[in-house]
């Protein structure tokens, strides 16, 4: 049996099983343009110099705290070719529906009430601000591609929160031995 819906859409996660990432708590990202093609800026003198396409990527970055009253943004940097950032989840109340219709879940895609995101989750800021990004950097660079998914650590202690705000803030030095440091420029 494939595991694509519809033939077309990969359905396995590479997500912690059975965890909910409408929780509470703090969240690692990082999102990796498709190819890890250079579309942001260039890092000069061990800062990164953003272009246009990269301030479309910080400015929706951060409308990702001011759309959704849920979401804070924490430390954060955007490279030449992937964002890294913490983003924090503050559900006042455990009362969440799911995104996608009903009529999907009970009829002829039972599936999809395991794959789809919740509201008020990180997996539906990553698609709003991934989906913003795309179509406004598509304005301008018509071949904008992101990679498919994200990468996320649940972050578990004030220890570890600061250990990954210091490798966010030095991460445009160490740009040279950076494994997405491989990427085609523009």
């Amino acid at each position: 049996m494939s595991n694509k819906f519809r033939g077309k859409y990969r359905t396995t996660s590479h997500r912690l099983k059975n965890f909910d990432y409408a929780t509470n708590g703090a969240y690692f990202i990082t999102i990796v343009t498709k190819n890890r093609k250079h579309y942001f800026g260039k890092i000069i003198d061990n800062e990164i110099v953003l272009n246009e396409l990269g301030q479309i990527a910080k400015n929706e970055w951060e409308q990702t705290a001011e759309i959704r009253e849920n979401v804070k943004i924490d430390e954060f940097v955007i490279m030449p070719n992937h964002i890294h950032g913490i983003l924090w989840i503050n559900n006042e109340s455990n009362r969440r529906r799911d995104v996608l219709p009903k009529r999907l879940y009970d009829g002829e895609y039972p599936k999809m009430s395991e794959i789809s995101p919740t509201k008020n989750s990180i997996s539906m800021a990553i698609r709003f601000f991934k989906r913003q990004t795309t179509v406004k950097s598509r304005k301008i660079f018509p071949d904008f591609k992101w990679q498919p998914n994200y990468y996320d650590h649940i972050i578990r202690n004030s220890d570890e929160l600061n250990r990954i705000r210091n490798y966010i803030i030095k991460n445009p030095k160490m740009w040279k031995r950076d494994r997405n440091n491989k990427g085609l420029w523009l």
